[in-house]
């Protein structure tokens, strides 16, 4: 059953066409995965569904429901959540603090039941901390729970990134360049935990990634871009196989 769609989705901007009417499908529980060259338009389609961009042309689904027009402060509360490429993290706070940023969108109580901490207020926060315990267990961050994130090597920063967007609890998680920065044991071993959020969480995994290695070992589906255009989709192998995949990675 399809969780996720794009239906000819495009986004130009001034005379480029950095995303040219792709359209895919994302099956529940399944991990898929985006690739292509630099410049190909995959965090380009990320930021179209995190509605950082607006799309030019074309609808983005999500269980059913067009969220293509969604303000880009609600997409958290529909069930999705997202990693960068460039980690985003408060690195004066400790793990445990920045995981629990993630919760904020299931806060669900006003500001005056924070400021005068009202028992509603109260009972959310220790909901809250339990479901960061949880996911701190789950990714095996207890030896940092209160380890100061700057002080962290780049891998464990990773680590809290992913629990981050973990703790939004989401249905569907965008991964933009897991691997990125990572040496081959570490990329091995968010390979594992990439399965283990399908596997053990039930989360769907949309991926942008640049290490083919991974790819093959985690996604069920493949789909390779350039210039913002489909060029091949089916599975890792398959794709790699394809005449105008490797064309666009090792030229004519």
């Amino acid at each position: 059953m399809s969780l996720f769609q794009i239906k000819d989705l495009a986004v130009q901007f001034g005379g480029i066409k950095a995303v040219d009417g792709v359209s895919f499908e994302v099956e529940k529980g399944s991990i898929f995965t985006i690739i292509g060259p630099n410049g190909a338009g995959k965090t380009t389609i990320f930021n179209l569904v995190s509605r950082i961009n607006d799309p030019t042309a074309g609808s983005i689904h999500f269980e059913g429901r067009d969220i293509t027009r969604v303000a880009a402060n609600q997409v958290a509360s529909l069930g999705i959540a997202r990693t960068f490429q460039n980690i985003e993290l408060f690195d004066n706070a400790n793990v445990m603090q920045n995981i629990l940023v993630g919760c904020h969108v299931h806060v669900g109580t006003s500001l005056l039941s924070e400021i005068l901490r009202l028992p509603s207020f109260t009972q959310r926060e220790i909901e809250s901390r339990k479901n960061v315990e949880k996911i701190i267990d789950f990714l095996g961050l207890d030896a940092y729970r209160d380890s100061t994130v700057g002080s962290l090597p780049y891998g464990l920063r990773k680590m809290v990134e992913l629990g981050r967007a973990l703790a939004v609890s989401p249905k569907l998680l965008l991964l933009d360049e897991p691997s990125s920065g990572l040496n081959v044991e570490e990329t091995d071993n968010i390979g594992s935990w990439i399965r283990d959020i399908r596997d053990v969480l039930g989360v769907t995994i949309l991926m942008v990634e640049h290490d083919m290695r991974l790819v093959s070992a985690v996604s069920d589906r493949v789909l390779a871009l350039n210039y913002g255009k489909l060029l091949a989709i089916g599975t890792a192998a398959q794709v790699q196989r394809d005449p105008a995949v490797i064309s666009a990675y090792l030229g004519n």
